[in-house]
């Protein structure tokens, strides 16, 4: 099967279908162009749907419930799951747009150059035909006018009146005119021979030899095609395997859900801590006596001296504390007591973080500032000596309000704070503070006269606050383990205490991640370390350091 002897007389035919073919590739190059446009506009759109509701800063406690990280987890497998579809509009414009566009124009250039060739061997077996067509008319008029000069020559001849000169003349011009002929035949002849070797080669050698290329040209680009749309299916399965850990997560984190651990988690976060109220005392009013209120009761459980008016319309109430509206004081005296206690440890466990992230700062910049010391030319040690009075200062005061409220959650646990010897130095603000009496009654122990839950403090104090000396707890602090490594993406010059300088590439070990601040504690060696912009680092996190 030869385009070149099977199709010898349709060159415009294979001219239009070559170009039609070239037409198919840029309409399949147009619709997977299309699809990778969809697919980039359809990641966005479930990126901006995961992203519209992950969770709000106001909102954060919800997601200690199983259901809501699951809600969560699912969120982030869908914006993973968006990645994907991200992936596949790139491998589209890598492996197929891009590909089917530089191969439609080099097809073009091909198929441009074989049809020039066709048209060149078809014009030069053009025009070898009107050579022969003028060497035969030419031949043909030659013959006619040399039997004309023929019969011209025999009828002088015959003719007795015609001198012996004009016979003469007249014999010698059909000669010439035979002569003529002759010539004419012989090119003739040779324009014959010429013109069916050339024609035999151009339909037997050069249109084939240009047909096959345009058909093996054709073949090309139909195998071409085959391979683009294989790899367009491609594309697609390559992801499907990341797309289905994708969908197994969410399942896991369906699974994960656990109604009794969230049923649980209610109960942590409104359990008041009080007993329900016992029964009610039976008070007899048709008997002159003296009416005591029951002990139980809790419409008046302290006695008040006002009595209370005998009313068919007055209610018990039932609740033993009223739902307060506002921030409530310092100390949540105004929330029962296991909300209380909740409370005030959470306030404890963020002073605690404050003053570790204080302490962590004061110990880079005196780090900072032995090496000034070493080695003057890098900086004036005294330049650090204000940040580390202030430092100081913040970590008094955190302390001293951490001591606080650990006196405050002591009394709502029901234990006296332990007595310690205060720190060795103290702020003239804490002594302030400390020799200020701290009211804090147990919150069980104040109701009102209804039986519901009040504020009521009183300015005097029964409860000191304990002290802790952090000095000495910190003075024998080992470093901090490394949680991973990092990479430096832009320079950084830290001329502010406690940060560290970088330069682009350079790799650091990480020792603190992130809290929120926008800021890495890092460490070069085993004498500089310092706190570097989070936004100037690429971080690779340990996946113990991770867990931890």
């Amino acid at each position: 099967m030869n385009w070149g002897t099977e199709l010898w007389d349709q060159f415009e035919n294979l001219e239009k279908h070559t170009q039609w073919g070239i037409e198919v590739v840029e309409k399949y190059n147009k619709f997977v162009k299309e699809r990778s446009e969809i697919e980039i506009s359809y990641a966005k759109q479930i990126r901006n749907l995961s992203k519209k509701y992950q969770p709000k800063k106001n909102s954060e406690d919800e997601y200690k419930y199983t259901s809501c990280r699951a809600f969560l987890t699912t969120l982030n497998e869908m914006n993973d799951y968006a990645g994907q579809h991200e992936v596949i509009a790139e491998n589209l414009s890598l492996q197929i747009i891009s590909e089917l566009s530089r191969y439609t124009q080099e097809l073009k250039q091909e198929r441009k150059s074989h049809f020039n060739d066709g048209r060149k061997a078809q014009q030069h077996i053009e025009n070898s035909w009107k050579q022969l067509e003028q060497s035969k008319r030419r031949f043909e008029r030659d013959c006619k006018e040399a039997e004309r000069a023929q019969q011209y020559f025999e009828r002088m001849d015959a003719d007795i009146n015609v001198t012996k000169a004009d016979v003469e003349k007249a014999r010698q011009q059909a000669q010439l005119r035979h002569q003529m002929a002759a010539d004419s035949k012989a090119e003739y002849s040779a324009y014959f021979q010429s013109f069916n070797q050339e024609q035999n080669e151009h339909y037997y050698t050069l249109i084939p030899h240009i047909f096959q290329k345009i058909q093996e040209m054709e073949e090309r680009r139909i195998e071409r095609l085959g391979e683009s749309m294989k790899t367009f299916a491609e594309v697609d399965r390559q992801v499907i395997p990341i797309v289905g850990k994708c969908l197994d997560g969410m399942t896991k984190a369906a699974e994960s859900i656990e109604p009794k651990s969230d049923s649980q988690l209610v109960i942590e976060a409104y359990k008041s801590g009080f007993e329900p109220p016992g029964d009610v005392e039976f008070e007899d009013y048709s008997q002159p006596m003296t009416r005591t209120v029951s002990e139980s009761s809790l419409s008046n459980s302290r006695g008040d001296s006002k009595p209370e008016k005998s009313s068919s319309k007055s209610k018990v109430k039932l609740w033993p504390f009223k739902k307060n509206k506002g921030s409530g004081p310092e100390d949540f005296s105004h929330l029962p007591p296991e909300q209380r206690r909740k409370k005030l440890q959470q306030k404890i466990d963020d002073f605690n973080k404050d003053i570790q992230k204080e302490m962590d700062q004061r110990d880079a910049l005196t780090k900072m500032k032995d090496v000034y010391i070493k080695n003057p030319q890098m900086g004036d040690p005294n330049s650090v000596d204000p940040r580390l009075a202030e430092i100081g200062q913040n970590i008094e005061k955190l302390q001293f309000e951490s001591q606080k409220f650990e006196g405050w959650l002591a009394e709502v646990e029901g234990r006296l704070p332990v007595k310690s010897e205060p720190p060795r130095q103290q702020s003239a603000l804490y002594e302030t503070q400390n020799s200020t009496p701290v009211n804090n009654n147990c919150a069980q122990d104040r109701e009102s006269p209804d039986g519901s839950y009040t504020e009521e403090q009183s300015s005097e104090s029964q409860i000191k606050v304990p002290t802790t000396d952090f000095d000495d707890e910190f003075d024998d602090e080992e470093p901090l383990p490394t949680i991973g490594n990092c990479k430096a993406l832009y320079p950084f010059d830290g001329h502010n205490e406690g940060t560290l300088s970088v330069t682009e590439g350079e790799t650091l070990y990480v020792i603190e991640e992130d809290k929120g601040d926008g800021w890495t504690r890092v460490r070069r060696n085993e004498d500089e370390e310092g706190y570097v912009p989070s936004s100037y680092l690429e971080v690779f996190l340990d996946k113990n350091g991770k867990d931890s």
